[in-house]
């Protein structure tokens, strides 16, 4: 009997505002941690936990295909027209649906794990991908703490321990 042969593709999801060396960073040690064969940066047009994007959509898809340009195996896309929705878990179910044979590998950081609790049909995110959580020093306390870490920490849920990269997009905008 042939083993069926199972892709696997990381998402990094956000608003990109703007894209940065840690995303990057992070997306190469998912790569090589992971075996992941590309990883898809999906930029949102808003997120549903900050008020305002500073650079308008277009500008921070260029932004992060120019700072991932010489990665091949990063794709900045765009899905929310494609899929009438900005919810992670329509995103996940749609690249499963186009992609029957790939894991999908959903990459944050631990800030986000924090409150990941609260998000849209969050248990269905976890039992269709796995989570890939990576340290963000002052989170780390806390996102070991959080809900969905106990709930799912080893079985649907790695944390990366990671030497953090000391940016984000919120200090970039304030240079």
């Amino acid at each position: 009997m042939k083993k069926k042969f199972i892709s696997k593709i990381g998402v990094l999801g956000g608003t990109f505002d703007p894209a940065h060396i840690g995303h990057l960073k992070i997306s190469i040690e998912a790569k090589k941690r992971y075996k992941l064969k590309k990883i898809i940066w999906a930029v949102t047009k808003k997120s549903p936990f900050k008020n305002k994007s500073y650079l308008n959509l277009k500008k921070r898809i260029k932004l992060a295909k120019k700072i991932s340009s010489k990665n091949k195996f990063i794709k900045v896309k765009f899905f929310e027209n494609k899929i009438k929705s900005n919810k992670t878990v329509n995103l996940i179910s749609h690249l499963k649906k186009n992609n029957k044979s790939t894991e999908i590998y959903f990459i944050m950081g631990a800030d986000n794990l924090v409150n990941f609790h609260k998000w849209y049909k969050w248990k269905e995110i976890a039992s269709k991908s796995m989570l890939l959580v990576f340290n963000r020093g002052k989170y780390k306390t806390k996102s070991l703490r959080s809900i969905t870490y106990k709930k799912y920490n080893n079985i649907r849920l790695k944390f990366v321990n990671f030497k953090k990269i000391n940016i984000s997009s919120s200090k970039l905008r304030n240079i």
